[in-house]
């Protein structure tokens, strides 16, 4: 694995370290304990119908008081979860803008996802990803998905089942 991508994943793996996750998974519940953390809620909205057409499919807006995480609606309950999973690992690690871009620090932090090649995006998708492969054998639907495509995307990611415990 190039040490790009093990660097990453090692942070992807102190983040995961730190969290919570519930048993069965929920979404909700992991919002809200890290919405608890920062001392301001997570709003969860569907992108406006423009923003989704313009290739945008997620977007992070977070301000002094409150986190705004925006996800496209028009796709599979997966997707969409994976999507706010996503800019859940932005928040997570902490981005705050565009890579190569300054602000003020009194503005916004607006995070928009249309490609992954940025190490910000790489961060966040990794770990989300991750999140996914730890809680996916603990949904209601677990018994019924077998292990074959989590097998192939742990694999392609370097991340080996079983090693955090689970």
């Amino acid at each position: 694995m190039p040490h790009r991508q093990l660097s990453i994943r090692k942070r992807c793996e102190n983040i995961l370290g730190h969290l919570d996750l519930t048993r069965p998974f929920s979404l909700d519940v992991l919002c809200d304990r890290i919405a608890e953390q920062r001392g301001r809620p997570i709003r969860l909205h569907p992108l406006p119908k423009e923003a989704a057409e313009s290739g945008v499919c997620g977007l992070w807006v977070g301000t002094a008081s409150v986190d705004y995480v925006f996800y496209e609606a028009q796709t599979t309950p997966l997707h969409r979860e994976h999507i706010i999973l996503h800019e859940l690992g932005h928040i997570l690690f902490g981005h705050h803008s565009l890579e190569g871009e300054e602000t003020d620090g009194n503005a916004p932090t607006v995070l928009g996802r249309t490609n992954y090649t940025t190490r910000q995006e790489q961060e966040a998708e990794m770990l989300a990803s991750m999140i996914r492969i730890r809680t996916a054998n603990t949904g209601p639907r677990s018994a019924a998905r077998g292990r074959g495509t989590l097998a192939r995307l742990e694999s392609a990611m370097g991340y080996e089942w079983g090693n955090d415990g689970n």
